[in-house]
C-alpha cells in the first residue's frame, strides 16, 4: 500500500497532469474554434473526441511511467485494476459542452485504493480552477479550503440535477415535479464532475443523478465528501462495473432530498 509520502507524490503529479491535460484541450479548442475536433459518435448524444483521446493517453502514459504497479481505468480506453491501486479517469467529463463552446467540462481523476478513493482531482478547465481532495484531509480550491454551503431550507435551496439517455425520461419528469413541488430550483448542466465540486465549493446546495459512471463521479464525490456533503453511491467495485446513483446534498437538506428524488422513482 502506498505509504504517506507517496500518496502525497501521487496527489501531486495529478494535480499538474489534469491542469495541463484541461489547458491543452482549452487550447485545441481554441485554435481550431470548435471545428476538426475529429468527432466520433459513440451512442445517442455521446461523443469523444481528438482532445478526449489525447489527454487520456497523456494522463494513461505518465502514470504507468510513474506508478507501474497501479492500474488504471479510463472513460476512452477501460483498463484494468491494479495491484496496488487503481486510477479512474474521465480525460473531458462533458464532451458535448466542450464540442459546443459551453463552459461546464472538466478533467476528473480519482485514485482508488483497498476500495475506498483516496485521491480526486477535478480541473475546471475554461475557468483554470484545480479542485482536489485527499481521504482525511479535506477539500481544496487552488489551495483554498471550500465547504458546503449552509443552507437549511428548501426554499432557498438550488441543486443539480443530471440525467442521461440511459435512465427514463418519466423518472426526470418525475423528479423535476418533486423538485418544483417542494420550491427547490434546480439546474442541468451537462458535467457530473463540474456539477459535483459547484456543490462542494458552495455554489448549489446539491446534485443528483440516477446513473453515473465511475469515471464521471469519483473524483468529484471524494471533493464533495471532504468539503462536508451527504453522500449517497454504490458500493465501489459495483459502481466501478456497473456505474450507479450519486446524490450529495449540503447536511441540513440531505434526507429530504432523499424523499424527493429516491421516493420520485416510485
Amino acid at each position: 500500500m502506498p505509504n504517506d509520502e507517496a500518496l502525497t507524490r501521487r496527489l501531486h503529479l495529478v494535480r499538474i497532469l489534469a491542469q495541463e491535460a484541461g489547458r491543452e484541450a482549452l487550447q485545441f479548442w481554441n485554435e481550431s474554434g470548435g471545428k476538426a475536433l475529429g468527432i466520433e459518435k459513440k451512442s445517442t448524444q455521446d461523443f469523444v473526441t481528438i482532445a478526449d483521446r489525447q489527454a487520456e493517453y497523456r494522463i494513461k502514459s505518465t502514470l504507468a511511467r510513474e506508478f507501474p504497479e497501479d492500474g488504471f481505468i479510463g472513460e476512452e480506453t477501460g483498463g484494468a485494476k491494479g495491484r496496488r491501486g487503481t486510477w479512474v479517469v474521465d480525460p473531458i467529463d462533458g464532451t458535448a459542452n466542450y464540442l459546443r463552446g459551453l463552459r461546464h467540462w472538466g478533467v476528473s481523476i480519482a485514485y482508488v485504493l483497498d476500495g475506498v478513493t483516496v485521491l480526486g482531482i477535478v480541473h475546471d478547465s475554461p475557468t483554470d480552477r484545480i479542485y482536489s481532495a485527499r481521504l482525511g484531509h479535506g477539500a481544496w480550491r487552488d489551495g483554498e479550503k471550500i465547504g458546503v454551503s449552509n443552507t437549511t431550507g428548501p426554499q432557498m435551496a438550488m441543486g443539480i440535477l443530471g440525467a442521461s439517455r440511459r435512465t427514463p425520461f418519466a423518472l426526470y419528469l418525475n423528479q423535476l415535479q418533486a423538485l418544483f413541488d417542494a420550491g427547490i430550483e434546480h439546474r442541468k448542466i451537462g458535467s457530473a464532475a463540474i456539477g459535483l465540486v459547484r456543490m462542494a465549493e458552495g455554489v448549489v446546495d446539491f446534485y443528483y443523478e440516477k446513473h453515473l459512471n465511475s469515471w464521471d463521479a469519483l473524483a468529484g464525490v471524494l471533493i464533495a465528501s471532504e468539503a462536508g456533503a451527504g453522500v449517497v453511491a454504490p458500493p465501489m467495485d459495483d459502481f466501478i462495473a456497473n456505474g450507479g446513483e450519486v446524490l450529495c446534498t449540503t447536511p441540513a437538506i440531505s434526507a429530504q432530498l432523499q424523499d424527493l428524488l429516491v421516493g420520485a422513482q416510485r
